[in-house]
């Protein structure tokens, strides 16, 4: 796979992560000798996507620049249960003390990727796109649209800065979705201008407005494919987004009704933490 480009926020991510776990000091790390070296293992328990390997490498740099990693797997690598994927050497105070920040950051971005490589693959060969939401862990924001790029999907919007989607209250409170769209258009005229729907008829008045894209929410099938018709059949058709409660077991008929895109929020919002372990030995 191609490499994707890490969060500019990663070290700071890490930095905090860190804080919030060590605080003034690893108390219980201070009783081990100062020069005792060690080595670790990480397996994994079950089958997974592996992503983090740039957050476990500034978790333990940012605690002791001498810790060497040696990896066993790349990134976006799908692992089997009981696999080995790293071993890591350095003073043992390092490895305890950054060991649960190292590890819950590859837990929770193997487990991200993981999920938006299952939603992906359902639908690989029907030209539609899987994209995340912003319903992310609080604080985890970039590193999990790092963790569903690795998994095979693509972002939505970062955030509230760099896209408009107006939703319902926003049309509501606007005047409807021409004043909407003809407001953001006057504000950001460089911004991708995307509107919510909940039917058809909304649809229509989203392309007459010009906008982007049309977010097609909580639609069932058959209207779906109105849409979709109706959309193609405009001078100026728009992407169809696709989204609301999309699970593994109906994204694929989703994706067949000729959406450009299915949003999926349990990729980002509903993960479990993959099962890992970390074995220790000691030096002298």
């Amino acid at each position: 796979m191609n490499p994707v480009p890490l969060p500019p926020d990663l070290p700071l991510q890490v930095e905090r992560a860190l804080a919030e776990d060590v605080g003034a000091g690893d108390l219980t790390a201070s009783l081990i000798p100062a020069d005792r070296f060690g080595r670790a293992s990480v397996i994994t328990r079950e089958a997974a996507i592996i992503c983090g390997r740039p957050y476990v490498e500034a978790s333990f740099q940012q605690v002791d620049r001498r810790v060497v990693i040696e990896w066993q797997v790349g990134e976006g690598d799908a692992v089997q249960a009981d696999q080995l994927l790293l071993r890591c050497t350095g003073p043992a105070r390092a490895l305890l003390t950054a060991e649960r920040t190292a590890l819950n950051f590859l837990q929770f971005l193997s487990a991200t990727a993981t999920a938006a490589h299952r939603y992906a693959e359902l639908i690989a060969d029907t030209g539609c796109r899987l994209l995340d939401t912003r319903k992310t862990i609080p604080g985890m924001r970039t590193a999990q649209k790092y963790a569903v790029r690795v998994g095979g999907g693509h972002n939505h919007r970062l955030g509230l800065y760099d896209g408009i989607l107006i939703k319902e209250n926003h049309i509501m409170a606007a005047g409807g979705i021409p004043a909407a769209v003809t407001r953001a258009r006057q504000l950001h005229p460089g911004a991708r201008v995307e509107v919510e729907v909940e039917s058809v008829d909304e649809l229509r008045e989203a392309i007459a407005a010009a906008a982007d894209i049309a977010l097609v929410d909580n639609f069932s099938l058959g209207a779906l494919r109105e849409a979709v018709a109706v959309n193609r059949a405009a001078s100026r058709p728009l992407l169809l987004e696709a989204s609301g409660g999309i699970t593994a077991e109906t994204i694929r008929g989703v994706a067949e009704t000729g959406v450009d895109f299915v949003s999926v929020g349990a990729i980002t919002k509903n993960v479990r933490a993959i099962d890992l372990s970390m074995r220790f030995e000691w030096e002298g």
